[in-house]
């Protein structure tokens, strides 16, 4: 009886122990990140995560890939890393252009949202910018945290500026 009464109490100890030393992704805005590249000595790479409230894959991502903790912590280190609702009514104003919410079907969707994927509207879909804001690559799907890792790594490391992509993921192999 003694025994049951202290599992919840090792229980909670536990939890508190794993969520204290779990690494979290820290997310801004555009302009958060836009600003913050503006006053940083050494600005980063930007990483945005375009997403709809009603897309599974993209909260499976969130869940399995951003909340990894060795994600989580190269991601903060090499990145500002930005959360984009494809459908988010707000109007966004990015490298002097205002980007509004467009009316369309059911939902309708961003206009920055389109900008960023291409126009070719699929979720999740993460995005990778240069420290300039320049695209680097739109990325579609789904993705496990390691062959995450090895985009992130690619873009991140600035490998992208000397081998292609076919060439680096097969010397992984």
């Amino acid at each position: 009886m003694k025994y049951l009464l202290q599992m919840p109490l090792v229980l909670f100890v536990s939890l508190v122990t794993l969520s204290a030393t779990a690494q979290e992704v820290k997310w801004l805005s555009i302009e958060e990140a836009y600003a913050k590249s503006q006053t940083d000595t050494t600005p980063k790479k930007i990483f945005i995560d375009v997403y709809t409230d009603w897309c599974g894959w993209c909260k499976k991502m969130d869940k399995d890939t951003f909340q990894n903790e060795a994600v989580a912590a190269y991601m903060n280190e090499k990145y500002y890393m930005v959360k984009l609702d494809a459908e988010g009514k707000d109007p966004i104003t990015f490298k002097d252009t205002e980007f509004k919410f467009i009316s369309s079907g059911r939902n309708g969707y961003h206009e920055l949202a389109a900008a960023l994927l291409q126009g070719k509207m699929s979720y999740p879909t993460v995005v990778f910018l240069d420290e300039s804001f320049n695209m680097l690559s739109p990325v579609p799907g789904y993705q496990k945290p390691d062959p995450f890792m090895n985009i992130a790594k690619y873009f991140g490391e600035n490998i992208y500026k000397t081998s292609d992509w076919k060439t680096y993921s097969e010397q992984g192999k």
